[in-house]
């Protein structure tokens, strides 16, 4: 088992929930395979969107359904800064992911994180569990509690929060 999956699968255990990895046969490194793999919907599909917080120079996630787009202004008035694009280097020193299997849980550094609404919509949805090739279902209410994800409206498309 690779420390990226280990290191996802000890921290669902961790919050009380039974690891149910799975590993798929192709990649799973875009959302459109991971629904396809899972036999989903596309929208079931915890996308994690990882910027770099331009105050801070750490990360932030959010985590959305596999068929919305993040609206990179809505996203940095959530996170309360300016936000930039976060290459692979500062992505694996925080999350300890590579980009594609970025799982929502398991980060080396607690990481600020919001969830789209989108994904309570769903009995299930499934996440990455740390490599391009392995995925896990879970509750989305759980997903928020585990995560300690905030609610919040950053996709493109939807209206604008007050």
């Amino acid at each position: 088992m690779s420390k990226s999956l280990k290191r996802v699968s000890e921290a669902l255990a961790a919050a009380g929930v039974a690891p149910d990895i799975l590993e798929m046969p192709g990649e799973t490194r875009t959302a459109e395979q991971a629904a396809r793999a899972a036999g989903c919907a596309l929208d079931q599909i915890a996308k994690s969107i990882i910027f770099r917080g331009e105050d801070t120079g750490h990360i932030v996630l959010f985590l959305t359904a596999g068929g919305n787009r993040v609206s990179p202004e809505k996203a940095s008035r959530v996170a309360g800064q300016r936000l930039g694009k976060a290459d692979a280097e500062l992505v694996r020193a925080e999350t300890g992911f590579a980009i594609g299997g970025v799982a929502p849980v398991g980060h080396l550094v607690p990481v600020p994180t919001f969830l789209d609404p989108r994904l309570l919509d769903f009995p299930q949805v499934w996440g990455a569990a740390g490599t391009p090739r392995h995925i896990f279902p879970i509750a989305p209410e759980v997903l928020v509690r585990i995560t300690g994800a905030s609610l919040a409206d950053f996709t493109e498309g939807q209206p604008a929060s007050a």
